[in-house]
């Protein structure tokens, strides 16, 4: 028999968890360069109609199924699944999400084990262990493999807590943490030389780019994964939210949520970045692009730290600090989409399947460290580029074809009973149905 389930005690514990899993490291390395190299606030303005008239009704597919199966995700769109082949389609499906969230975490907890190591590293030079920060910034496979077992392990300890005691909870301690040191980051970079340059190239429209191809399907592309769908990371917390919830407003807070940390990377990012290049440091690739991805944290921002004199260690600690917290609220909505399949599918103890799949995880971490070069950029591009984008079509696919369309509006009544009568109701099923798998399309096949 499955274990009983758990559910978010408070509408707050799941705007922090939900928007938590949307509010990677992608967001805040990713979002500002890409805004800067594709016309600024054209681009800006652009993703922000996108994300809500494209990756919001997908959120709400995931949400609404979720919480109307109560289940993980190969349960859930069984249950939905009204013959034979479209259950055959829900295995498949639900199978390659978890597959496929298990091998973004594999990678991602790569990358977020750097962002520890260079957590420790201006700790490390406060208390004069030069040799040890020395040790902490340089990219050796001893240290790559060291903090990838440290992240893996913190992850694992979260989600065996389960929903209240460890996805709730901590979520609910790092998010407003997160959000407090990105503003604090975002007021003392704004008051250095240089700072300006970058806001302009942040907020200052080049609106003759905006019907440029490019910008278009990098703002879809950007508005889709940075709200982390198409691999039943938002179906599972829709699982664990109570019935009496209103989805629309809680998904349209959580997308508010994302877009907004999102934009306020950029006010941080592109500033410092800016100010980096007024102390000397190098900010644009051999291409003239701006620097982004790792590179980007691991290279440019230590190196503007640097220049800073005695300030550049506070503020070192800060960013890694809010950088490591980014990466945790997302590895454990990542994680918990295997484990929740193992503990309800198959019955096994939550902190046993925790365990298990952490470690499995783990060792492909550490196969990736070790044959860094072959495996890192092929592992992210099949998940994120390839997989991603083919199971949120195949989420739309089952919410709009699949499904009855009188079991969707009896679900979302049950928190919000006018549903019928409203704007959501009279648009959601449209878009979801024809315009947001068409526009998917178009970003997979760019």
């Amino acid at each position: 028999m499955a274990t009983p389930r758990g559910e978010f005690t408070s509408r707050f514990g799941f705007l922090m968890a939900a928007s938590g899993s949307a509010v990677g490291l992608g967001n805040i390395w990713g979002f500002p360069t890409n805004t800067a190299s594709n016309g600024g606030a054209a681009f800006l303005f652009v993703y922000l109609i996108l994300a809500f008239a494209l990756a919001y009704p997908v959120l709400m597919a995931e949400l609404i199924i979720g919480r109307h199966a109560r289940a993980n995700a190969v349960t859930a769109l069984l249950s939905i699944s009204p013959g034979k082949k479209s259950k055959l389609l829900a295995r498949i499906v639900g199978f390659t999400g978890i597959v496929t969230v298990s091998f973004i975490l594999s990678f991602y907890a790569v990358v977020s084990g750097w962002m520890i190591a260079h957590f420790f590293d201006p700790l490390a030079r406060l208390v004069g262990m030069d040799g040890l920060a020395q040790w902490l910034t340089q990219d050796a496979v001893v240290r790559n493999g060291l903090f990838v077992v440290m992240f893996m392990v913190l992850t694992v300890y979260i989600i065996s807590a389960g929903v209240k005691d460890g996805i709730e909870k901590w979520a609910s301690r790092l998010m407003p943490s997160l959000i407090a040191i990105l503003v604090l980051l975002i007021l003392y970079v704004l008051t250095l030389p240089g700072a300006s340059d970058g806001l302009r190239a942040y907020l200052v429209p080049d609106f003759s780019r905006i019907a440029d191809p490019a910008l278009l399907v990098n703002a879809m592309g950007q508005a889709f994964f940075s709200l982390s769908l198409g691999v039943g990371t938002m179906l599972v917390y829709g699982s664990y939210i109570s019935k009496q919830e209103n989805l629309p407003a809680i998904g349209g807070l959580v997308a508010l949520l994302d877009i907004g940390i999102a934009v306020m990377a950029g006010m941080l990012i592109l500033p410092a970045m800016y100010v980096a290049l007024g102390n000397g440091v190098e900010i644009f690739d051999a291409d003239g692009g701006l620097i982004a991805g790792p590179g980007l944290i691991v290279s440019v921002l230590p190196a503007l730290f640097d220049t800073m004199g005695a300030i550049g260690v506070p503020v070192a600690i800060a960013f890694f600090l809010l950088m490591t917290i980014a990466s945790l609220t997302s590895s454990i909505s990542m994680l918990e989409v295997p484990v929740a399949y193992g503990v309800e599918y198959h019955g096994v103890q939550r902190r046993e399947a925790a365990t298990i799949v952490g470690f499995i995880i783990t060792i492909i971490s550490l196969i990736i460290v070790f044959n860094f070069d072959p495996m890192f950029d092929w592992v992210v591009t099949a998940t994120t580029e390839f997989s991603q984008p083919l199971l949120g079509l195949f989420f739309c696919i089952f919410a709009a074809w699949i499904w009855r369309r009188n079991d969707i509006l009896e679900e979302i009544k049950q928190g919000n009973s006018e549903v019928e009568s409203g704007i959501f109701w009279k648009i959601w099923p449209i878009y979801i149905k024809f315009i947001c798998p068409l526009a998917i399309l178009v970003v997979y096949f760019q």
